[in-house]
């Protein structure tokens, strides 16, 4: 009992100090003058280099180099903000197939906030729309691993996985004080990120899913469609350009798409720590730019990208923005890639509207404030925004023989679409009222 007793203490000396001598460890026997010289970067890199090669030799598991130095840059990027991440081979792999593509998942994008997984939006027509996925939730574990001790990387990583097999995510709902766990089963994330469709005669309904490399080309054919249907009686009347739930993507693409609708002036504007980072875009005129009357839709979900589109569109006075106050990620990320086939990600600017703002964690205030009312009860089956492939334009038929009743349920469906969804009704009254609200002066 004395020998455990004195063992006992001798454990909790050796805690208290937090210090154990190791054998080969280096140790100090004399104090040092403190240097007045500030430290120099060769410091930092010693003390890097000595903390390596002592969790090589004494940590209580065997680990590689490769590991420990791939968790050190992780480490390293985690705490510069909730965009900067290293990727691995295989991560960056997975990147890049996002934007080009096929890839297999649930179909959410995320983001890391204050250390937690952050649903940004779910997308739409995937596992994780399906399944009630809504902006703000949090993912609280993945596969009953908490997604605290990941990195944002990580966690795509798990989430996604081979066709047909399940993930089992525990989510905190943004209204709800209990977490409630979710079986998802892993399906093909589609890639065409344009949906269209005709609300009425002359008024056309765009939705933009994300920005990936064909979304301008995916745009400006569902415009040239509804040019060519709208042909014979004046042309498109007005355009309700809806960005809800977008996560972004690709900034060439926001470029593009804004430019579609603008003929000249800044569409968004770049600034770094450095100079050489610095860049201005701005719209050029084009034969084929298109200007209907606009509406753009925009909420919570609606991120980075589709923010740009929003800000240049309002701050030109070329739309009315429209919903509620978007998500508010105003910075730049560059996709580095690196030798081994690893991959950064890197933060490397701020963006900044033509007005001159910048909206991070600021977001898009919309210029019509209209919070989204879901369906009543009565409709609870259809409450969420549903696109399928009937109703896009120039779908492929099955064959059978539908002409007789192709336009009546395209009216249909349009009315169905109006009647559950508030924001959408209102963008649509607003941008028929647009020319007569143009002819008005103070």
């Amino acid at each position: 009992m004395r020998l455990l007793v004195r063992l006992s203490l001798l454990v909790l000396l050796l805690a208290v100090g937090g210090m154990v001598a190791l054998p080969g460890a280096p140790q100090c026997a004399e104090k040092k003058e403190t240097s007045k010289e500030a430290p120099s970067k060769f410091d930092a890199l010693k003390r890097f280099s000595q903390v390596l090669d002592l969790v090589e030799r004494y940590y209580v598991r065997d680990v590689t180099q490769g590991d420990l130095i791939n968790g050190a840059v992780k480490g390293m990027l985690q705490g510069l903000d909730p965009h900067s991440t290293f990727m691995n081979a295989e991560e960056y792999k997975e990147m890049q197939e996002t934007t080009s593509g096929e890839f297999f998942g649930i179909g959410i994008e995320i983001s890391m906030e204050n250390g937690q997984v952050t649903v940004v939006t779910p997308i739409e027509d995937t596992p994780a729309y399906r399944a009630g996925l809504k902006s703000g939730d949090i993912i609280l574990s993945i596969n009953g691993q908490p997604a605290q001790e990941l990195s944002l990387q990580e966690v795509v990583s798990r989430i996604r996985g081979p066709k047909g097999s399940e993930v089992e995510l525990a989510i905190l709902h943004s209204d709800a004080k209990a977490p409630q766990t979710v079986r998802l089963v892993r399906d093909a994330i589609p890639l065409i990120s344009v949906k269209s469709k005709k609300l009425e005669d002359g008024y056309y309904w765009i939705r933009l899913t994300r920005f990936s490399e064909r979304t301008t080309e995916e745009l400006r054919d569902a415009l040239k469609a509804a040019e060519k249907e709208t042909k014979n009686s004046g042309g498109i009347k007005g355009i309700v350009l809806d960005l809800r739930n977008n996560p972004g993507g690709l900034l060439d693409q926001a470029v593009s798409v804004s430019d579609t609708f603008l003929d000249k002036g800044v569409i968004v504007s770049i600034k770094g720590r450095r100079d050489n980072t610095d860049r201005v875009y701005e719209a050029k005129k084009q034969g084929d730019d298109i200007h209907a009357p606009m509406v753009v839709l925009i909420n919570a979900g609606s991120a980075s990208a589709s923010e740009i589109v929003a800000g240049a569109l309002r701050d030109q006075k070329r739309a009315l923005t429209v919903g509620e106050r978007s998500f508010g990620k105003g910075s730049v990320q560059n996709i580095i890639p690196l030798s081994d086939g690893s991959g950064l990600k890197l933060t490397v600017a701020l963006y900044y509207t033509p007005n001159g703002s910048s909206i991070q964690a600021e977001g898009v205030v919309p210029d019509v404030e209209v919070p989204f009312e879901a369906p009543r009860t009565d409709d609870k089956d259809n409450s969420r925004l549903m696109v399928r492939e009937q109703d896009l334009n120039r779908h492929i038929e099955n064959g059978k023989d539908k002409k007789s009743s192709k336009a009546k349920n395209g009216k249909e469906d349009a009315a169905e679409q109006l009647a559950r969804d508030n924001q959408l009704r209102m963008a649509l009254q607003m941008v028929k009222s647009l020319p007569k609200m143009r002819e008005i002066r103070n």
